[in-house]
């Protein structure tokens, strides 16, 4: 670091309040962290890949960060500041003087609060997951959509550039390794190419994040905040939503988390409009996975020792896997939507098998959040009818898209449950019906216990329910009054082996 910056540093460190600080140092960045403030300097240097190297690149880089910050984080991000020189030669805090280096200021948070952090503690819940697959969702729709980048051709150059770092390394990246990775990358890309540039001929290349793994990503006044984005390169940061997002599924399942993987997967697109982008998701994972394994290949430590299983895991999520059908149907409160979140980060693809929830579609419908609770007359049998037909074709699209499809749903009527068999047929994969049902008492309690939920069914449904004539039901049944471990494990047995494909 030239010795103007670290004149710089000590001045942040000093000014102002007689608090404490603490300095942070990365490859292109020096933290101030003082009181309640965070001064963030860009370090005067130069990669392949950033220049940050003259004052001007630094001030135009600064305001860039403070803007992405501002729409995705607005209470982390707080100001762009100036440090000046002082015609008696002190540095001074946006004086009148020339300026010398341009500081982002943001709002200090604990650091345990890094999801990343969480995660090494066990703290990373499901409802975390569900809040912070919404936030990366409200983001990437209001981000601005970036024209002239994403398509194949872009991803083309991704995997080239990845193939020819990954080959620098060849003591820890075994160069038969990474050429079986290049060859099954070009073929993934082959397949999902015309899908690439419908996506971008659709705006669906956007300003995203660009870096959005768990150290990226803290909880701030409660909420998942996500911060440090991509400001210095277009080509990095202006890019396919869904591989925006596949840098954090990447990181989960790396870090051994499938279920929390799962969660955010399915989250995210039931919060999104991206469904018909799943096909090019195993292609955006093993990318995030490919780039860390090379970055860790060039690096020291930690990162240095974990480059090998990241080049597995990029390898191992290209693995074609047999996409099938499984229903899940039965009365409310038979646990329709816990059985299959617990079976379904284990089926298929990773991260897992695309549950596809009847109760989530309504509420999109209906244009309302997936836990506001819609009034009677919104179940209509019209209603109904359409609820079911999007169950059908959002589910034709995972299959479709190489994915196991998990149909969450009543299916009270034989006509629905043909329907669903019928979408199995259509893609020529095989199906397997899961009916849970228990004791009335025990329904009636998990629907008077549940919280923060998408189905608006209450008991009286149940009773209903009860009086329905559910014709003759050929699926598999499932005494749903036994503990989960044995539910699951009962699923998993009827559901069978997911091979892989030849």
């Amino acid at each position: 670091m030239p010795d103007a910056q670290d004149e710089i540093a000590a001045f942040l460190a000093d000014a102002g309040k007689q608090e404490p600080a603490e300095r942070i140092d990365t490859h292109c960045s020096t933290v101030i962290l003082k009181g309640e403030r965070v001064f963030k300097m860009k370090r005067a240097v130069r990669f392949s890949y950033l220049d940050y190297s003259t004052l001007e690149r630094r001030r135009r880089c600064c305001e860039a960060e403070l803007a992405l910050g501002k729409h995705m984080a607005p209470k982390l991000y707080t100001a762009l500041h100036k440090v000046t020189r002082e015609s008696d030669g002190a540095l001074a805090l946006d004086g009148d003087g020339v300026p010398v280096e341009w500081i982002v200021e943001m709002r200090r948070f604990d650091q345990a609060l890094l999801f990343d952090r969480l995660a090494e503690a066990g703290r990373l819940t499901p409802l975390l997951m569900r809040r912070l697959a919404d936030e990366i969702a409200r983001f990437h729709h209001s981000a601005e959509r970036a024209h002239g980048f994403g398509g194949a051709a872009s991803i083309a150059a991704t995997i080239d550039d990845a193939t020819q770092n990954l080959r620098l390394a060849p003591d820890i990246l075994p160069l038969e390794e990474v050429e079986q990775w290049r060859i099954a990358a070009r073929k993934a890309l082959a397949s999902v190419g015309v899908v690439l540039d419908r996506r971008r001929d659709e705006g669906r290349v956007r300003r995203c994040h660009g870096d959005l793994h768990l150290r990226n990503i803290c909880l701030f006044e409660g909420e998942p905040t996500l911060f440090d984005p991509i400001e210095f390169s277009d080509d990095i940061a202006c890019i396919d939503v869904l591989y925006d997002v596949a840098f954090l599924l990447m990181d989960l399942l790396h870090r051994g988390l499938p279920g929390l993987a799962n969660l955010a997967f399915n989250r995210y697109l039931d919060r999104s409009d991206e469904s018909r982008g799943l096909a090019a998701m195993p292609l955006f994972m093993s990318l995030r996975a490919a780039i860390r394994a090379h970055v860790g290949g060039a690096a020291r430590g930690a990162l240095h020792a974990q480059a090998r299983s990241y080049l597995d895991l990029a390898l191992a999520v290209l693995r074609p896997t047999a996409p099938r059908l499984v229903a899940v149907g039965g009365l409310s409160g038979t646990g329709k939507s816990t059985l299959a979140q617990l079976v379904a980060p284990g089926m298929g693809a990773p991260p897992g098998a695309r549950i596809v929830r009847s109760d989530m579609l309504r509420k999109r419908l209906a244009g309302v959040e997936p836990e506001t609770k819609l009034p009677p007359h919104s179940y209509t049998p019209e209603t109904n009818a359409l609820v079911y037909q999007a169950l059908y074709e959002e589910t034709g699209t995972a299959l479709a898209s190489g994915y196991v499809a998990i149909a969450d749903a009543a299916f009270l009527r034989p006509e629905e449950r043909m329907a669903i068999e019928r979408v199995a047929r259509e893609h020529a994969v095989p199906f397997v019906g899961l009916w849970l049902e228990g004791p009335t008492e025990l329904l009636a309690d998990r629907i008077t216990a549940r919280r923060d939920d998408a189905s608006d069914a209450g008991t009286r449904v149940l009773h209903l329910q009860l009086g329905y004539d559910l014709g003759r039901i050929d699926w598999h049944r499932i005494d749903v009054s036994r503990d989960l471990a044995t539910l699951a494990a009962e699923a998993q047995r009827l559901i069978g082996a997911n091979p892989s494909v030849t």
